[in-house]
């Protein structure tokens, strides 16, 4: 008898299994010292980071972000240039750094007028991480350990 799988379970499997190797290249003292230099340092949050779920939702979002970068690298495969790429995944991008302001707004008490800052701060967050992300899983393919 032969075992029945859908082409839905396969998908999942395989990028679950690429997305195991691909977060072998981050590094965690990494990531702590990206989400100090970032929000810790700022006025705008560094009173908010002293709570532990805060930090971990940082971490959260940078893994996203890298994930996501890191998928989309197989573009640039193709001779697409990075902008056109960074464009194909612009929604998920968007959705990234909206739901990190807004749980960064939710927590801190800002004012009104600070709050443009920490949405560029959030976005520069998410940008690094996704181009960090694209550039390892651009490495990994070119050492072919994809």
């Amino acid at each position: 008898m032969a075992v029945i799988t859908s082409f839905d379970i396969k998908k999942r499997e395989k990028q679950i299994k690429y997305e195991k190797a691909v977060l072998k290249e981050i590094s965690i003292k990494e990531l702590k010292e990206k989400v100090a230099r970032y929000f810790g340092s700022s006025n705008l949050t560094s009173s908010v980071l002293m709570n532990s779920g805060i930090e971990e939702a940082c971490y959260d979002v940078a893994i996203e972000a890298f994930l996501l970068g890191a998928n989309y690298s197989k573009f640039s495969e193709y001779g697409e240039d990075i902008q056109l790429i960074k464009n194909r995944c612009r929604e998920e991008d968007t959705h990234l750094k909206e739901t990190l302001f807004h749980f960064l707004l939710y927590w801190g008490s800002e004012e009104g007028n600070r709050n443009e800052s920490l949405l560029y701060l959030c976005e520069q967050f998410v940008d690094e991480w996704w181009l960090e992300g694209f550039t390892k899983a651009n490495k990994r393919r070119k050492l072919r350990l994809h």
